[in-house]
């Protein structure tokens, strides 16, 4: 006997999506910030983004059994609820871990050529070694910098031998980057981690780099911090009250991104791939999974012919992403930040690109990076 097909309400902005998710179900499609709660009330199952709130305003009285965030964070859920009405949630845990990094990098040596100081000078703290901070850890020693990782939760699971206390960080880290979820209550919180008193005791002046989650900074600490010179810059991809982000700290930070460190192509193929197995593993489904290709980028071919050894490395990165261009377009046009998420253009990872012309001594480590090497 056939069953009714799962009806589904899908993020229109979730990409590789459309034409694909129909296999399982029948899909509407609206942008995030057009969910209510009469649009989601007949539904089974939601695939969404991070730009729309599920709680009991949302969620009351509706059918849905499914959520699946194509996201690695979950802080736009109210999993309590969930948890307590049987709606089962479902994440897409370290998707994005390499976009993420991509970001990160691209955005290290942004500030090395700003700042005329050498990355392999530098140590850098590292909050939150998940899948996100661990492949950060990973970059920045292949970059040459002394990395301190610290992730209480981890530590209490391992022991201590791999982790340094939050202190050591603050103490002797010249770039502190966080990526951790972001939990505003329970034994380690991270609401409001780096705060006016965090920022204060920091002893080297060091960049502040949040790509996890806009409330893991306070936001008015921060500014507070740029303009005392208790922080040297700042690299804010994640913001509190997006997309009313705060203007003066937009003025003030190095680089300015609209919430996009993890939006490469990659890492969203990624989430969409494993929200769409989530929902058929939920709700038993025998559908054959087929996905759509990831374009090609526009300019695969990174030509190093004539460039200075020292540039090269990034020379590539920046060609695969420069995120001062995105810096540029917000600062510009902050009321648009919705829109720049939600028309993101197309970006590759590394090993989506080939390098010619790159010095012996830079191959290796463009290679390790992940580029195609064309001797």
């Amino acid at each position: 006997m056939e069953t009714d097909p799962i009806k589904i309400l899908a993020d229109a902005h979730i990409p590789f999506l459309q034409g694909v998710a129909e296999r399982y179900g029948e899909v509407e499609y609206l942008p995030g910030n057009q969910f209510t709660p009469d649009a989601v009330k007949e539904k089974d199952a939601l695939i969404v983004r991070t730009v729309t709130r599920f709680n009991e305003e949302m969620l009351a009285g509706s059918r849905v059994k499914l959520i699946c965030s194509a996201t690695i964070g979950f802080d736009h859920i109210d999993t309590a609820y969930c948890d307590a009405q049987g709606i089962a949630w479902r994440t897409a845990p370290g998707c994005n871990a390499s976009s993420v990094e991509q970001y990160v990098t691209a955005s290290l040596l942004y500030l090395a050529r700003k700042y005329r100081f050498q990355l392999n000078e530098k140590m850098i703290g590292i909050v939150g070694v998940g899948n996100v901070g661990s492949k950060v850890a990973v970059a920045c020693e292949k970059l040459g910098m002394r990395v301190l990782l610290n992730d209480p939760p981890r530590e209490e699971l391992e022991g201590s031998a791999a982790f340094t206390p939050i202190e050591t960080i603050q103490r002797e880290a010249d770039i502190i980057t966080f990526h951790t979820p972001l939990t505003r209550d329970g034994k380690h919180k991270t609401y409001h981690l780096a705060d006016s008193e965090f920022l204060s005791a920091t002893a080297r002046q060091p960049f502040i780099i949040n790509a996890a989650r806009g409330g893991v900074v306070d936001n008015r600490a921060l500014i507070h911090a740029l303009r005392d010179g208790n922080v040297s810059g700042a690299i804010i991809d994640c913001w509190e009250n997006e997309p009313n982000i705060d203007l003066e700290l937009l003025k003030l930070v190095d680089i300015a991104t609209p919430h996009i460190a993890g939006y490469s192509a990659d890492g969203k193929w990624n989430a969409t791939k494993m929200s769409l197995e989530q929902l058929s593993d939920f709700f038993q489904l025998d559908v054959a999974p087929r996905y759509q290709e990831i374009p090609a980028p526009t300019k695969p071919l990174v030509s190093l012919h004539n460039v200075e050894p020292s540039q090269q490395l990034e020379k590539a990165v920046w060609h695969t992403y420069n995120p001062a261009l995105e810096t540029e377009a917000l600062k510009a046009v902050p009321g648009d930040f919705y829109h720049f998420r939600s028309h993101y253009p197309l970006r590759r990872e590394y090993p989506a690109h080939r390098v010619t012309g790159c010095d012996k001594l830079v191959a290796p480590l463009l290679t390790n990076l992940g580029f195609q090497i064309i001797r």
